[in-house]
């Protein structure tokens, strides 16, 4: 990588799947104020449901999830029960029966749940939700717990969509990150999958792991390859475990370098483009004929909390404890511990710790940031019309983009700002000169590769 791009490769930036980012949330917005978005909903446009499950049956140290291990099944079957009776809650907020054009179970590991309690979950949306003819129900698992009962239920149950968290293939690096699962057992599951009827398959990877090389991550692109997932995500291990302690039993001297970073991230993103890959925004790749890659293609890409995604809707609904919605008013997150969580909804309340309502410049600059993220270009001008800001709202930005323009991180003609290729992989650290409240430096984030 040029010289000049290297001091930009160890900036602590967001990932900006939000904006403003969730550390920048506060208490200022309740419950009250989130009945009152709801009921404020265009009941005619369709919305988007996220339901997360925060327990796991392994523990895998590199995870900065809230999650907690399930030892016994006992609090994953009571978490379930809170689960169902706040999609009873959320749906009785809204001004009517309202559509789902997309589903999505996270977590944790959804497939952490009996296959019962996932039908009974996935019965109640129904009861409360119509689900679009073409909407994509998506639910992560984990290959390591996956049951051939499950595989069987997420088919009867009509998911269109399951991810695997694969990171790496290495002996080495699984056993450093604790997250043992050869190739075989995964490719079992996405076969079991697939005959179920789930042809949608997404991949998960990281670079930056503790004992890994460029070696080690493309011998696992080829390993994936052979298993043809329509999609894979390339994450840089985000090592922070100030905030996720777990994080705290890797050996941080086999984390490799700043350099190693980059050299590994461009080695995969060359090898998945090799065997047929297009590349998508920051960090994923999709099979030509996936519904990502088309996105992509005809500047329709969107960017939510799930990552890159085709989902148009403007509302998505939170459920589960940490879970986060959005409205066209503002952003809303669940209390994070389970046991307040649970509380809260069985005495019939919206279990909202805290929020951000759309204020001033907010929408202006969500826009050209997801701008940035998705293409890797945006237009000033354009932007400033459509959201009728003062034609001087980016000077100060300006002068720190022309900066980044002398180092060759950015072209700058006029109102048309676009990444260079070289500096693709620091789109973060461009996104980040519009974002107001990242200036605060109140929160701390991971490195820009």
């Amino acid at each position: 990588m040029d010289s000049r791009l290297t001091k930009y490769l160890t900036l602590a930036v967001p990932r900006y799947t939000s904006y403003p980012t969730v550390p920048h949330f506060s208490d200022r917005v309740s419950a009250d104020d989130y009945t009152d978005w709801l009921s404020a909903l265009d009941a005619s446009e369709p919305i988007s449901l996220y339901l997360h499950v925060p327990f796991c049956r392994e523990l895998c140290w590199y995870c900065g999830c809230n999650m907690k291990l399930a030892s016994r099944y006992e609090p994953v079957a009571r978490y379930v029960g809170t689960l169902v009776d706040e999609v009873a809650l959320l749906a009785g907020r809204l001004p009517q029966r309202m559509t789902l054009s997309h589903l999505h179970w996270g977590g944790g590991t959804p497939t952490a749940m009996e296959p019962d309690d996932l039908q009974r979950a996935m019965e109640t949306v129904r009861a409360h939700f119509d689900i679009a003819d073409n909407a994509e129900l998506a639910i992560e698992s984990d290959p390591r717990t996956l049951t051939q009962d499950m595989i069987e239920r997420i088919g009867a149950l009509g998911f269109t969509r399951a991810s695997f968290g694969v990171q790496e293939f290495d002996a080495t690096v699984q056993a450093a990150i604790n997250r043992i699962q050869p190739p075989d057992m995964v490719e079992a599951s996405v076969e079991g999958l697939r005959a179920a009827g789930v042809q949608g398959i997404n991949f998960d990877l990281i670079y930056g792991l503790p004992h890994q090389t460029v070696d080690t991550l493309t011998n696992t692109i080829d390993l994936c390859a052979a298993m043809r997932p329509d999609r894979l995500a390339l994450f840089g291990y985000a090592h922070v475990p100030w905030m996720a302690k777990k994080q705290r039993l890797i050996d941080e001297s086999a984390l490799p370098g700043a350099n190693e970073r980059i050299d590994q991230a461009r080695a995969a993103a060359e090898a998945l483009e090799r065997v047929g890959y297009q590349a998508i925004g920051l960090d994923h790749f999709a099979l030509p004929s996936d519904t990502l890659a088309e996105a992509a293609r005809s500047g329709t890409l969107h960017r939510n909390f799930q990552g890159y995604t085709t989902d148009r809707a403007q509302t998505l609904l939170g459920v589960g404890a940490t879970s986060i919605g959005r409205t066209p008013c503002g952003y809303v997150q669940n209390i994070a511990e389970p046991g307040a969580w649970a509380r809260a909804v069985e005495s019939g309340t919206l279990p909202i710790a805290k929020g951000h309502a759309f204020t001033g410049e907010d929408a202006l600059r969500a826009h050209v940031i997801e701008e940035l993220m998705c293409s890797g270009t945006v237009d000033l001008d354009a932007a400033t019309q459509r959201f009728g800001a003062a034609p001087d709202w980016c000077d100060d930005e300006r002068k720190e983009l022309a900066a980044m323009a002398a180092d060759g991180v950015v072209t700058l003609a006029g109102d048309a700002l676009s990444m260079t290729e070289a500096a693709r992989p620091l789109v973060r650290a461009v996104a980040a000169v519009f974002d107001t409240y990242f200036a605060s430096r109140a929160a701390r984030h991971s490195v820009a590769v």
